[in-house]
């Protein structure tokens, strides 16, 4: 999927993924789309709280090749 701008949150735990994604989406124009790759286990759910709680569409999770975990946000 084609982003606009990346976030590595590689070793971070929770809640500094959702921190620098929240802080990235902030700077980014409406309808760009926000990769996020880490590597908390929590994450996944936390993606899907914020997504909902913020209003920006999480528009695709996975795993990276290295078992990270992957993120697609759209800034509302």
């Amino acid at each position: 999927m084609d982003f606009d701008k990346e976030v590595d949150a590689r070793g971070l735990n929770c809640p500094l993924p959702i921190l620098r994604a929240k802080k990235a989406l902030a700077e980014m124009q409406s309808g760009q789309v926000l990769r996020v790759v880490a590597t908390d286990p929590g994450s996944a759910k936390d993606f899907q709280a914020f997504a909902k709680q913020t209003g920006n569409p999480l528009l695709q999770q996975g795993e990276t090749a290295d078992k990270a975990f992957e993120f697609f946000l759209k800034r509302k």
